[in-house]
């Protein structure tokens, strides 16, 4: 299980384990937080193209999809 923190989001890199569309290196461009400092909505950005994705951030934990750092 990769740690998380939500404060620390913003701006870190991941690699995804199963590579598609061959974006594999991305990073978190944007994150919302509600005022209980929630977070609510997770953007992140393939390197190779820029697109950009909407992700549950609690999805980055599971070590069989996100990698941290670019590898």
């Amino acid at each position: 299980m990769n740690r998380v923190n939500p404060k620390s989001l913003l701006h870190s890199k991941w690699t995804k384990v199963q590579i598609e569309n061959k974006e594999k290196h991305f990073v978190i461009i944007q994150v919302e937080q509600d005022e209980n400092h929630k977070v609510v909505e997770c953007i992140i950005q393939a390197i190779m193209n820029q697109k950009e994705y909407s992700i549950n951030w609690r999805d980055l934990k599971n070590v069989a999809f996100w990698r941290q750092g670019w590898q």
